[in-house]
Order: C-alpha cells, then sequence, then structure tokens
C-alpha cells in the first residue's frame, strides 16, 4: 500500500560475542517469530512459573527448514520486534545463535552449539504440541532428547497418553510417567514436560493476513511491535500486487 513514509528505526543491534549464561535452569523458545504475538509472550511466562525457570530465551531461526515455500520477513527485522517485546521482562532474553550457525536452522545442532556455549545450564525447549507430534520429521530429532528437557505446550486435547505413545512409538520404548509430578521420565534422556498454558486463539498468520490489509494488529502484539509493523508497513501488499 502506498500514501505512508516509511520510518527508519535504528538498526537491530547484535551481541559482538555470545551471551555466557551462568549455570542455570533457561527456557529455549525458538520459532520464525513472523512476528512475536502476545501468545508466545504469555506461554514464556507461565513456562518460567510453572517450571521454576530463571529465564527464558528467545531464539529467532533464520533461515527455517520447514518452511521453503514462504517468504520468510528478513532476521533482523523479526530480531528488532523480538526485542521490543521482552525489552521489559527482565526474565526474557535473546540469543542470536541461529544468525550465527551458518545454513538451514536445525534445532539438534542449535541447542547442541548453545550448551557447548554455556556448560553446565539446563535447558528446557519449548515446543507446541503440534509441532510436538511432528519432530520425528526434524533433522537429528532424536538428538534433541539428549540435549534438553523438553516442554511440550499442550492444549485442553493433547493428552498426557498421547504424548507417552509419541515418545515411546518415536523415540524409545524406555518412557514412563512418573506418578510424583506427572513427568515424562527416561534412564538416560532428559524429561518430556507437559504444561498446560492459557489458550489464545492468536496466530502469527492472522497477524500478517490483517497487517498485509493495511488493517489494526493492536492487542494481538504488544503495542511496540504493533507501531514497528504499521510504522515501516511490514506485511502490507502494494496495490498492485494485491
Amino acid at each position: 500500500m502506498t500514501g505512508r513514509k516509511k520510518i527508519s528505526f535504528p538498526s537491530p543491534r547484535f551481541p559482538e560475542h555470545p551471551r555466557q549464561y551462568s549455570p542455570a535452569r533457561l527456557g529455549i523458545f525458538g520459532g520464525t517469530f513472523d512476528p512475536v504475538h502476545l501468545g508466545h509472550l504469555r506461554a514464556a511466562e507461565e513456562a518460567l512459573d510453572i517450571l521454576g525457570l530463571d529465564e527464558m530465551v528467545f531464539m529467532p531461526v533464520s533461515i527455517p527448514p520447514h518452511k521453503p515455500d514462504r517468504n520468510i520477513l528478513a532476521f533482523e527485522e523479526r530480531w528488532r520486534m523480538l526485542d521490543l517485546a521482552v525489552s521489559n521482562n527482565p526474565r526474557f532474553r535473546l540469543s542470536d545463535l541461529e544468525r550465527r550457525i551458518p545454513g538451514k536452522s536445525y534445532t539438534a545442532r542449535s541447542l547442541s552449539q548453545f550448551r557447548q556455549e554455556n556448560p553446565g545450564t539446563e535447558l528446557f525447549f519449548l515446543v507446541g504440541c503440534d509441532a510436538f507430534l511432528e519432530i520425528d520429521t526434524w533433522y537429528e530429532y532424536r538428538k534433541i532428547f539428549r540435549l534438553a528437557n523438553i516442554v511440550v505446550l499442550c492444549r485442553p486435547e493433547c493428552s498426557e497418553d498421547e504424548v507417552l505413545e509419541f515418545v515411546t512409538e518415536k523415540v524409545s520404548t524406555s518412557y514412563t510417567i512418573d506418578s510424583g509430578d506427572r513427568r515424562i521420565l527416561h534412564p538416560e534422556l532428559y524429561p518430556v514436560h507437559r504444561i498446560q498454558n492459557t489458550k489464545m486463539d492468536i496466530s502469527s498468520t492472522r497477524i500478517r493476513e490483517l497487517a498485509a490489509m493495511g488493517l489494526s494488529v493492536r492487542y494481538l502484539v504488544p503495542d511496540e511491535v504493533s507501531s514497528y509493523i504499521r510504522e515501516n508497513m511490514l506485511y502490507e501488499v502494494a496495490k498492485g500486487d494485491a
């Protein structure tokens, strides 16, 4: 669309060196975040509290291997929106690790690199239930269970039995449910945790659709992100291309 002048924002600043985290319980929240929205932020906040984590690290994908047919907004733009979204929460952090690793962004490779850069840190990798039930299509997916606790963000219909059946079929038959805290445990691999997070029917796809039509995305994303999308005309389709 035309008729509005694009406003320049400062270029995103990436750390000169990988951030070193003190030994701690860290959540890792990966995704394209195209754009980040309130559902992402609320899920991260609840995971911090439910699991007793020290910090949540948002790790945006650089080149997503599972979305080759869709144009993803440039990493720098997605990083800038994440930076705006998390800046007021002292327990939220950003990592540009997947930007620093060449080629496609594979979770197994990224978690391995993160562990190398932060020895002694216990990792909790967040993944939505739908994505988790497709994790067997990911690159070296079994390796992920040796690198981090898996935190499945569950909708009400995503049952404990469904998650258990999946890991015993796709990963290892040695998984069992701990009767005390309901974690799904393995004698050698990291546990799988199911947490019921608040259901917020917000999707990045819908936000992009609204923005493409020049409509408001307020109350779906943080105010700072809404302003950034509007003022930079992100996702908007030129009239001649509609």
